[in-house]
Parts: C-alpha cells; sequence; structure tokens
C-alpha cells in the first residue's frame, strides 16, 4: 500500500472490495482516498471522521451514501463521487456547509437534488454525464460558484435564477439538447466561458440570440 503521513490515507486502486475496519478507526485523518475500489458501500462510520477536509470515493460501484456523511462539517476542500451509481444524496449533505468543490458527474441523477443547492460556499459543481432534465429554481442559492459542469445530460433549457449566480466564470452544457437559454445569462458580470458545443440548436448562425453576441463583445468566449 501507499505511504502515508498520519493525517493523509490513501488507498487509490488497491482492488478492496470493502474499506478495512482499521481506515474509520483512523479519526484523526484529513483526507482521505478510496477511488477506484470496487466499493459498493460505504460505513455509518464515516461520521467519526470529524477532521476530514477532503473525500475521494470516485470510480466505485456505489448506489448509496450513508447519512452519517453528513457529520463531515469539517469536508471543505472537496468530496469527490464521480463514476458511482448513485440517483440520490442523503438530506444530511446539506450540512456540509465548508464545501467548496462537489464532483457527483457519471452517475444516475435524473434531477439535481435539492440538498446540493443548500451548499453555499460551493466553487465548482460538477454533475456532467448524469441524465439531469431540469436544474432546480434553488441553483441561485449558490452564491459562490463560479464553475458549473453539466455537459451530457438531457436539459433543454436552464433556470431564470441561473442569472443570479454574480461569481459564475464558467457555464458548460455541451452535449444537451438545449432548446432556449434564459437571457439572464446576459447579465452574468463575471461570465468567461459558455460551452455549447454538440448542441444542435445552437450550431445554426441564423437562430442564434442576439444576446449571445452581447456576451462575446465583452469577452466571453461562446464554444459551438
Amino acid at each position: 500500500m501507499p505511504a502515508d503521513s498520519p493525517r493523509h490515507l490513501n488507498l487509490w486502486k488497491q482492488q478492496l472490495g470493502h474499506t478495512p475496519e482499521s481506515v474509520w478507526q483512523q479519526t484523526s485523518l484529513e483526507s482521505l482516498v478510496l477511488a477506484d475500489n470496487q466499493l459498493t458501500e460505504i460505513s455509518e462510520r464515516i461520521g467519526e471522521m470529524k477532521q476530514l477536509r477532503m473525500l475521494d470515493l470516485g470510480h466505485n460501484q456505489i448506489s448509496c451514501l450513508p447519512e452519517a456523511i453528513g457529520q463531515l462539517e469539517a469536508l471543505s476542500d472537496f468530496l469527490y463521487l464521480h463514476d458511482n451509481r448513485l440517483s440520490s444524496l442523503p438530506g444530511s449533505v446539506e450540512r456540509l456547509k465548508n464545501l467548496r468543490y462537489l464532483n457527483i458527474s457519471d452517475n444516475q441523477f435524473t434531477v439535481l437534488p435539492d440538498t446540493v443547492c443548500k451548499l453555499d460556499r460551493l466553487v465548482e459543481l460538477r454533475v456532467s454525464g448524469n441524465q439531469l432534465t431540469t436544474v432546480p429554481d434553488s441553483i441561485d442559492n449558490l452564491k459562490h460558484l463560479r464553475e458549473l459542469h453539466l455537459r451530457n445530460n438531457k436539459l433543454q433549457t436552464l433556470p431564470l435564477s441561473t442569472g443570479q449566480l454574480r461569481e459564475l466564470r464558467q457555464i458548460d452544457l455541451r452535449g444537451n439538447p438545449i432548446e432556449s437559454l434564459p437571457e439572464t445569462l446576459a447579465s452574468l458580470p463575471k461570465l468567461e466561458k459558455l460551452d455549447l458545443r454538440w448542441v444542435v440548436s445552437f450550431a445554426r448562425p441564423a437562430e442564434l440570440p442576439i444576446w449571445l453576441s452581447g456576451l462575446e463583445d465583452r469577452g466571453c468566449l461562446v464554444y459551438r
């Protein structure tokens, strides 16, 4: 196994199949990597790891998370859940008020969980490769969000409230069946990149909304 410091444990790609009890006993850990281990579940004991700032559970086969994950209130650097079998998150996730980076891409979400929209310190949110058909109006709670990644879902539009994300720099909508977008996006003062590649309705110049040109005129890169 990889060598680790007392506060950092990296068990990436160790073919564990399940998490050894000895891991949950290390309650002073600040970072824990359990990625790519064919894990199907996570013990409630994870809630005892009160000092965790970073948790990587990506590239496993996890279909649900324990409510105890909401006890990780020191989690701030990132929570990486990419490439699992999740279709929902426990309500306790809303208690992760210090979290700045969340990746739930390549799972089985059909809706963005409301609990995510209560994580008002998020700076980056990645939900690509799911089955989202809508984004909730409550997305505007994420006042510090700088990057929103929604590539390869089933979105036809975004809510008007997206225009309230005044810190937003990047929106990735590649590969969605977008039919229209709210003009409120034109009022985002810090938007630097709007990615609409592989969006059929935005590939036809004659049908592009006028406000997109306004974004480009002020320096926003619009990819299509």
